[in-house]
């Protein structure tokens, strides 16, 4: 954790989450309005930002600024809630199959394939459809059910890390001494596998706050329930885009953005420190040594020798004798040539 927080790729995705994590917690007390507070119910056009308002108003004259700093706390909390429950289900099964083999290797590897090949986005939206506005609100059931589609890439990778984990010495000699199976696997694999459990983790919130800003977006959420998605399906709604209201859908698309950015930035920052390639290259840098980036080098062997003739050996070649006068004899004609 140390060598983590001197990243500076690190340290800065940390200090824009925080940020983020802090305005979306803070929002409805930060926020001048209400998210539902309609400045003027007479004028049906959106307003440019203002002193009153900073990032305008809608077509509905709600407050922007406001429903920004409000949607960001439903966005976050059902993206990492997402990504927590696809992390656990991703070490049940990931870590079971690869320590313990066998058939339970064979059903869950084809579990976890079955669900590669599913299409998630199109699956939410078939699961989520016929729900009730009230249902499609609940954080923890979008949370659930986002998990469900977003865990099988983190468990084919924590089963192959398992697969090479399970015959190491520590490993063995726990079995040796008579330790049951889920104590070797919670104290003796999955500490080794916390980078990957970190980076998966990670991936997955992107994955959480993509998906759901997506589903809102195409309608799929209430629309009663303010989230930086529904802003941008109530400006698609509106035409926003293209009467050029762009403080209408501009801001929770970065948003969306910055979250990412911090979230990739600290995946970067841990991935440099525990991938040895990356973390050597870094301490090279540091030292001076300078890299040039392209294709990753490859040693080319030696020039092989010339190849041995093939067929039968060629006589030997017949000494020439020199002619005291200058000229040279050929031994067998007798004949002198100049």
């Amino acid at each position: 954790m140390p060598r983590m927080l001197r990243s500076r790729k690190v340290a800065a995705g940390l200090v824009l989450l925080l940020v983020l994590l802090g305005l979306a917690l803070l929002g409805p007390l930060l926020a001048p309005y209400a998210p539902d507070f309609q400045a003027n119910r007479t004028s049906g056009l959106p307003s440019a930002p203002s002193a009153a308002h900073w990032l305008g108003t809608d077509q509905q004259q709600h407050d922007l600024f406001s429903r920004l700093l409000a949607g960001g706390r439903d966005t976050l909390l059902i993206s990492f809630l997402a990504g927590a429950l696809a992390n656990t289900l991703s070490v049940l099964v990931g870590v079971t199959a690869g320590y313990l083999g066998g058939l339970a290797d064979e059903v869950l590897s084809a579990l976890t394939n079955i669900f590669l090949a599913l299409p998630g986005l199109l699956i939410l939206m078939v699961i989520m459809k016929p729900l009730p506005p009230s249902e499609t609100s609940d954080p923890l059931l979008i949370g659930s059910v986002i998990a469900v589609t977003a865990w099988a890439w983190g468990a084919r990778v924590l089963r192959a890390q398992t697969m090479a984990l399970r015959g190491q010495d520590y490993v063995e000699a726990s079995k040796i001494i008579g330790e049951r199976t889920w104590r070797i696997i919670a104290f003796e694999v999955v500490p080794n596998l916390l980078p990957i459990l970190a980076s998966a983790f990670i991936f997955t919130v992107i994955y959480g706050i993509g998906t759901y800003t997506a589903l809102a977006w195409l309608g799929v959420i209430s629309p009663a329930s303010v989230t930086w998605g529904t802003v941008l399906n109530e400006a698609q709604a509106s035409g926003a885009a293209i009467n050029g209201y762009w403080w209408w859908y501009l801001p929770p698309a970065l948003a969306v953005a910055l979250v990412g950015i911090a979230l990739a930035l600290i995946n970067f920052g841990i991935d440099e420190i525990t991938n040895p390639r990356l973390s050597s290259a870094r301490a090279g840098r540091a030292a001076g040594v300078r890299f040039r980036l392209g294709l990753t080098p490859v040693l080319r062997s030696p020039e092989p020798p010339d190849p041995l003739p093939v067929g039968p050996p060629s006589p030997p070649r017949r000494p020439t004798a020199v002619h005291p006068a200058g000229r040279t004899t050929n031994p067998t004609t007798a004949e002198v040539q100049p």
